[in-house]
């Protein structure tokens, strides 16, 4: 019982719980324990507080540092200036130096290990002590961009660049068509995982970009993996049955589609291709947004210079020498020449808009995506959210091997559908907008708000209907690459919250409860990698995993932080987030989050009624030593205790202004009851 308890409650407990046991006077929490067993199990008296708030209901908002001490820092490799607001940066661990310089790429995690992506590899971290992380296996394999995802003891890992080898060798492939070349999944035994053991790779015909990991629950005898490939159509030569051409044409065509592998568990080597569902078929051209007013001075600068300019995910870049080059070279052998004319260049210049849609899988024609980016699986609902260049889809994925498209939807703000994270209601999803590609610094104060940014929709049945963009309220400079990339939620009971890599941008953490209204609540940044040019860095994707944050650097290796109590959230809240455990982690393969019952998951809910005003603060006070006392007993008296508790407040849920939270608060303390 707290001893701040006002004087005329305190009297109230104790005056009825020696009214209830007929006893000489008792100490405050003897007498609510005394109260638990009186007049059947109630743990609180009839007489307790009203729960109706006295004041109007409140939004969350949280007053951000101002000036906002992300802008402005000095830049560094190694040694950046950084920031941060409600995190602790627990460690920062530079890479193995078979990797610097080498860019880091997505995260999958394993009992107590991080698997990290690497456009050279794989690389395996023990995360036991998150403060001091230290390396299990550096696994060199090139082949962009080494997409991870685990289960069991199986490792699966993305190859799509033009050069991985089947035999991870170093030395490329030069050859237009070769077998040596792996573009697919490569599969690996990680029973050991000091010692990975590579099993079999599927090959695929676009390669693999991502992928995701499909948990069906009504399947236990296999996992699915669904593919996504933005590359060109390798020839037939290379892999039988490979075709670029529309489907009009031939309907065995690798565009517009995705691929479903089926990997046995018992026999992963006989992991297949069972499928090839067109989900992007009568898709149309999405609508598309132009420059922004800084990249239209620089294009315009740039072109004046002679320089050749293609588009990209919404964003023009200059094509330097070792991509125009060789392309140059062809037209002139082409026409029989031997020095490359004004001619040649004129006609690269006109040719450069289709090869540039052919690349990022638009389908040309006024045709929509041929291709997704990454597909976020959420089995506990029956739903995927695709992330597909030019829209977001919802799928119907419980039949695995046929993924249904149930809505598609476009918005002439998006350059590039990206990625997908549902809440844990499965009422909400939220896409990200990769505009310039992960290049550009498309995180200035002249950059559009809605550009480069998140787009939040609420689910009703089929459809998926937008309500706000959230993005990286922080201006950075034009050295820093800086758009919306990789996160997943935090289990917070009750709310929705996320945490996100911005690139240089940094990491973001922000509330999407009320999906009209995302607030930020807690950031880390960093300067820029270089001071004077655009150099490599920044966080490429980071995850909640098992009370940690864990962020792939892409330059820096790994770091991790830990969240620190703040007005927009308390440490209930976070001991409760700390209580779930996963056993492994793919963030695009969604598990749903159940939490314990623990005394920190009902704190939290109260925590989250008195921060909204949704009850009055006399109950919140009662309640509270309501719990104090109940954490103070066991057994019988407990139970009966915590019992009595849920009864009474799930009786007052009606009267407060948030009565889902009440009943969530309500079950909480009856499911501790029967713990």
């Amino acid at each position: 019982m707290s001893p701040n308890l006002p004087t005329p409650l305190r009297t109230f407990w104790a005056n009825a719980a020696r009214t209830c046991v007929r006893a000489r006077p008792l100490g405050l929490t003897a007498a609510l324990v005394a109260l638990s067993s009186c007049g059947g199990s109630s743990a609180m008296p009839g007489g307790m507080s009203s729960i109706a708030p006295s004041m109007a209901m409140r939004p969350l908002s949280v007053e951000a540092p101002s000036p906002d001490p992300r802008v402005g820092l000095r830049a560094g490799l190694f040694d950046a200036e950084e920031a941060a607001w409600n995190l602790r940066v627990v460690s920062k661990t530079p890479p193995p130096e078979a990797f610097v310089g080498k860019t880091n790429s997505d995260l999958a995690f394993k009992g107590n290990y991080a698997i990290q992506g690497n456009y050279d590899g794989v690389q395996i971290w023990d995360i036991t002590n998150p403060s001091a992380p230290t390396t299990v296996i550096t696994h060199l394999c090139p082949a962009s961009q080494s997409d991870v995802s685990v289960f069991g003891d199986l490792l699966f890992v993305s190859g799509e660049g033009m050069t991985g080898r089947l035999d991870c060798g170093a030395q490329g492939v030069q050859e237009a068509v070769s077998h040596d070349r792996l573009r697919g999944i490569r599969i690996f035994d990680i029973s050991d995982i000091r010692s990975p053991r590579h099993i079999t790779n599927v090959q695929t015909c676009r390669g693999s970009h991502t992928h995701t990991v499909l948990e069906d629950p009504n399947d236990q005898d296999n996992v699915y993996i669904y593919v996504s490939g933005s590359a060109p159509v390798r020839p037939a030569e290379e892999l039988a049955g490979c075709s670029d051409a529309s489907p009009n044409q031939d309907p065995n065509s690798a565009l517009f589609r995705i691929e479903v592998i089926r990997v046995p568990i018992a026999r992963p080597q006989d992991a297949a291709i069972v499928s090839s569902p067109r989900i992007f078929n009568d898709l149309v051209a999405p609508p598309t947004h132009g420059l922004a007013p800084d990249d239209i001075i620089a294009m315009d600068e740039a072109e004046a210079a002679g320089a050749f300019v293609a588009e990209f995910e919404g964003r023009r870049r200059i094509l330097g020498d070792r991509t125009t080059r060789p392309l140059l070279n062809g037209i002139m052998t082409a026409r029989g020449g031997t020095r490359v004319s004004a001619a040649d260049s004129a006609t690269l210049r006109a040719s450069i808009p289709a090869m540039a849609e052919s690349l990022m899988g638009g389908g040309g024609d006024g045709l929509g995506p041929t291709q997704c980016h990454d597909i976020t699986v959420y089995p506990a609902i029956g739903r995927a959210g695709g992330a597909c260049g030019g829209y977001g889809l919802l799928l119907d994925i419980t039949n695995p091997i046929d993924p249904k498209r149930l809505s598609a939807v476009s918005d002439s703000n998006f350059a590039y559908w990206h990625s997908a994270t549902f809440n844990n209601d499965g009422t909400k999803v939220l896409f990200t907008d990769e505009w310039g590609g992960g290049g550009g610094p498309k995180c200035r104060a002249s950059d559009p708000p809605e550009w480069g940014a998140n787009a939040i929709f609420t689910l009703d049945d089929q459809d998926m209907d937008f309500r706000s963009y959230y993005k990286l309220p922080a201006a950075q400079t034009s050295l820093e690459n800086c758009v919306a990339h990789n996160g997943s939620l935090i289990p917070i009971p009750g709310r929705d919250i996320m945490v996100q890599s911005w690139y240089q941008g940094g990491v973001s953490i922000f509330d999407w409860t009320d999906a009209n209204n995302p607030v930020e609540i807690a950031f880390h940044d960093r300067g820029p990698s270089d001071a004077n040019r655009m150099g490599a860095g920044g966080t490429w994707s980071v995850y909640w995993y098992n009370g940690v944050l864990v962020s792939s650097e892409i330059s820096r290796g790994l770091d991790i932080f830990e969240l620190l109590p703040s007005d927009a959230l308390s440490q209930n809240e976070i001991d409760a987030a700390k209580s779930v455990h996963f056993d492994h982690l793919n963030s695009q393969g969604q598990p749903q989050i159940v939490w314990p019952h623990t005394f920190a998951l009902a704190r939290a809910y109260v925590d989250q009624l008195e921060r909204s005003r949704a009850v009055s603060s006399a109950w919140v006070t009662e309640v509270r030593a309501g719990l104090t006392a109940a954490e103070a007993t066991s057994g019988s008296a407990r139970q009966s205790a915590l019992t009595g508790m849920a009864s009474q407040i799930r009786g007052q849920a009606g009267q407060s202004g948030d009565a889902a939270k009440v009943r969530m608060l309500a079950d909480a303390l009856r499911g501790l009851a029967g713990s």
